[in-house]
């Protein structure tokens, strides 16, 4: 063995080599991942459980949010709610805000809410869904699996309805 570095590692500028170049490469770390809200409600158990009835209508809604704190620091809040309706009563109810703290560097300020609103939610949303799933096999129904979500769609549509309120509304 040497100490010479080999040619393969040795520090080069563009490399990455070295320390320099990493301090500036985009990068997301999450820190934690937590459960901030969570409803389930089941009000007409067990009459909704009996078998041979028709399947609800289900209703989604998908809401995102995040806010910056301390140290580079943000935290993005996923929030599901799913509603499950036959004809005017409800069969169950949904609410999970499922959130991550997640640390950004190297990405330019006007990149920024992109990557708060549609790459932190990539990572939280497996996560949630799994939950969902869950939390409606052990209220007694089949597991809810949803379908994934595409973030970039949900954020253009949200970016939409900001520059244009009529077409919030269409």
């Amino acid at each position: 063995m040497t100490d010479t570095p080999s040619p393969a590692t040795a520090a080069t500028p563009g490399n990455g080599a070295g320390g320099q170049d990493q301090a500036t490469q985009p990068g997301i770390r999450i820190l934690a991942q937590y459960i901030r809200d969570l409803s389930f409600e089941n009000p007409r158990a067990p009459d909704s459980l009996r078998a041979g009835v028709t399947a609800p209508q289900i209703e989604m809604g998908v809401e995102l949010n995040a806010q910056g704190r301390e140290g580079g620091v943000f935290e993005v809040e996923l929030k599901l709610n799913a509603q499950a309706r036959r004809e005017t009563e409800t069969v169950f109810q949904i609410e999970l805000v499922y959130a991550g703290l997640f640390q950004i560097v190297g990405v330019p300020e006007q990149d920024m809410e992109q990557v708060l609103m549609i790459e932190c939610p990539r990572y939280l949303f497996p996560f949630a869904r799994r939950m969902v799933a869950d939390l409606t096999q052990e209220g007694g129904f089949p597991p809810l699996m949803l379908e994934p979500l595409d973030f970039a769609a949900i954020y253009l549509a949200r970016q939409t309805q900001a520059q244009d309120p009529a077409a919030g509304t269409a």
